[in-house]
């Protein structure tokens, strides 16, 4: 179905998502994975994290043209006795989906590529965010020592350039100018405390795409006709929670 076809009206968007969630676009070795939320909610239920699936398959299947989007839920190990308690709760209630969710996903999966969507809470969201940020900018700098240390670290970098330069522009955030705030009435971008010129040009032409294929009314499809699994996850939560936790003891 085209884009220009599609009726529904956004208003209804912030009808089904109860907490909007931001949405941060992070490459990966086979492409590109959006991980949510990165900040917007700090404490949440498994209903938020099961909207959060639905919307970030929604955006990775018309933004990121994944054809079958495979989403995994973020956790401490693949195993389903692992995670904590909101964990453990949403795999029981998003295998039974009809999405494309592969199960529990582990912090270094969001960049070999596993999963195209990556769901958590806003905490971990956030700090998995802060920690890929310090890390990049020390491994940047540990370079730039090795080459300015040594006359062969030099010339190897004049060989190195064009893909050193390359991976940069892939982990510049201003590149991509912010990330997009999923589930409210429009398009919100949310940018980073440090944006410069360039990321807010940035900032405003994404806004502007995404105004242009008018992404609200992407995800709103995707929640509409998943309204099942989110009426499954809050009103069964606790008779499937219990079923799942006999088993964990058994």
């Amino acid at each position: 179905m085209a884009v220009e076809q599609i009726v529904l009206d956004p208003l209804l968007l912030e009808k089904l998502v109860d907490r909007p969630a931001i949405g941060t676009i992070l490459p990966t070795l086979k492409g590109w994975t959006i991980m949510l939320d990165g900040g917007a909610n700090v404490d949440c239920k498994p209903s938020h994290l099961v909207q959060f699936a639905l919307m970030g398959e929604a955006y990775a299947r018309y933004i990121l043209k994944k054809e079958r989007p495979r989403v995994g839920l973020l956790s401490n190990g693949e195993e389903e006795s692992k995670g904590n308690e909101l964990v453990r709760e949403t795999h029981a209630i998003l295998k039974t989906s009809s999405i494309g969710y592969i199960g529990p996903v582990e912090g270094r999966d969001i960049f070999n590529g596993r999963a195209d969507v990556v769901i958590c809470d806003g905490f971990v969201g956030n700090v998995a965010l802060k920690i890929c940020e310090g890390m990049a900018e020390a491994i940047g700098s540990m370079i730039r020592q090795e080459i300015q240390g040594s006359i062969f670290g030099k010339i190897g970098y004049l060989f190195a350039r064009q893909a050193v330069d390359h991976i940069k522009k892939k982990l510049d955030y201003s590149e991509y100018g912010g990330a997009p705030l999923l589930g409210v009435d429009g398009v919100v971008i949310i940018s980073h405390g440090r944006s410069t010129p360039k990321a807010m040009k940035n900032a405003i032409r994404i806004a502007h795409e995404y105004a242009q294929i008018s992404l609200p009314k992407l995800l709103l499809r995707n929640l509409e006709e998943n309204q099942d699994l989110q009426r499954f996850g809050m009103k069964n939560l606790s008779r499937v929670w219990g079923q799942i936790k006999e088993k964990l003891v058994n």
